[in-house]
């Protein structure tokens, strides 16, 4: 078990690994995708700088939001490179994704309150469910599942 000291500037992957939660593999794959960055040993070792820990953990909430790692190698894009991101930092690329998380959210809820309503009345009926469509009017209004995806 290697433990990444708390005073390290620099963390080799199986430290950077084990302090995060995240494989090796994964870390390697992050790298060759572009979202976190090392530099190399004379022996050819990756060793990582201290932030990176911050930035696989954003990555990993992101990926666990739904977010496509294109999206979130774009974000990462706008950090600094020459220096620690500050909160100010993380506070600015957050907002990128505000208004697309709270869209999600909405269509979750939707989700959960609708399935509630028809799980809840244990009829399962198409004829009575809230999820229902009578001759199909919702087809006016688009395809896929409109009760779910609109406001």
């Amino acid at each position: 078990m290697t433990q990444l000291a708390w005073n390290a500037k620099e963390a080799t992957v199986g430290e950077l690994a084990e302090r995060s939660g995240v494989a090796p593999s994964a870390l390697r794959f992050y790298e060759r995708e572009g979202l976190i960055t090392s530099r190399r040993t004379t022996g050819n070792q990756r060793r990582y700088t201290r932030d990176t820990l911050r930035r696989v953990a954003f990555i990993r909430t992101s990926q666990r939001l739904g977010i496509p790692l294109a999206l979130i190698r774009d974000v990462l894009g706008l950090l600094p490179q020459d220096r620690t991101p500050t909160r100010e930092d993380w506070a600015r690329i957050s907002e990128c994704w505000r208004d697309d998380l709270n869209t999600r959210i909405r269509t979750l809820q939707r989700l959960r309150d609708n399935l509630a309503d028809c799980i809840g009345c244990g009829c399962l009926s198409l004829d009575r469910c809230v999820l229902s469509n009578p001759g199909d009017e919702l087809a006016a209004h688009g395809p896929g599942p409109r009760r779910l995806i609109e406001d």
